[in-house]
């Protein structure tokens, strides 16, 4: 969520549409590139450094690398709005700020929900690895239990309760993607 919130300012100053400024469009664009060509393991080993060992440090590192994947999404999204709405919506003597609330944001709104959905579950998954690296979660649990070679029972019980959340978490966010989808293209369908 930090990450699609911090993406999303940024993916106006890089869609050509919206940003004017050749140079600032590209350096945004670059900045994203280079937040999500660097994996989140690689970041979660740069902030361990920086900031020790701990559940903090793996949740910046997962914040970093989907603010460049969000950057790049809601950019692409942002390029392809309908300007017909936009105008409409400035034709009512609405400033530049209210175009984008009004005339863009329920354009995008259903896909950048989807995206921040499904990064939340993939994201889910990734912090198993990420906790066993940077000191938490069940990650750090299961690898504890590898490393010491304890009881085998232990590890298999760890293994088949990370299953279980992923595989809860999967049906979770696809039963509330569907329902949000849902109820945004009906308010968008009612407003028409």
């Amino acid at each position: 969520m930090g990450a699609a919130i911090v993406a999303l300012p940024l993916a106006f100053a890089a869609a050509r549409n919206f940003s004017a400024v050749m140079v600032l469009r590209g350096a945004v664009r670059r900045v994203f590139d280079f937040l999500r060509g660097v994996d989140a393991l690689i970041w979660t080993i740069i902030l361990s450094c920086a900031f020790g060992h701990g559940p903090m440090t793996g949740a910046l590192a997962i914040l970093i690398t989907d603010t460049g994947s969000f950057g790049k999404l809601f950019s692409e999204v942002l390029e392809n709005v309908d300007r017909k709405q936009i105008e409409g919506v400035a034709s009512t003597g609405a400033k530049p700020l209210q175009r984008y609330r009004f005339g863009v944001i329920p354009q995008v709104m259903p896909v950048l929900l989807s995206q921040v959905l499904y990064y939340l579950e993939s994201n889910t998954r990734s912090a198993t690895i990420i906790g066993a690296i940077t000191g938490g979660g069940i990650g750090l649990l299961l690898t504890q239990a590898i490393i010491t070679q304890k009881d085998w029972e232990e590890v298999s019980y760890y293994i088949v309760l990370i299953l279980i959340m992923v595989m809860v978490m999967v049906m979770v966010m696809d039963t509330v993607s569907g329902w949000l989808r849902r109820r945004l293209i009906a308010s968008d369908d009612s407003g028409r």
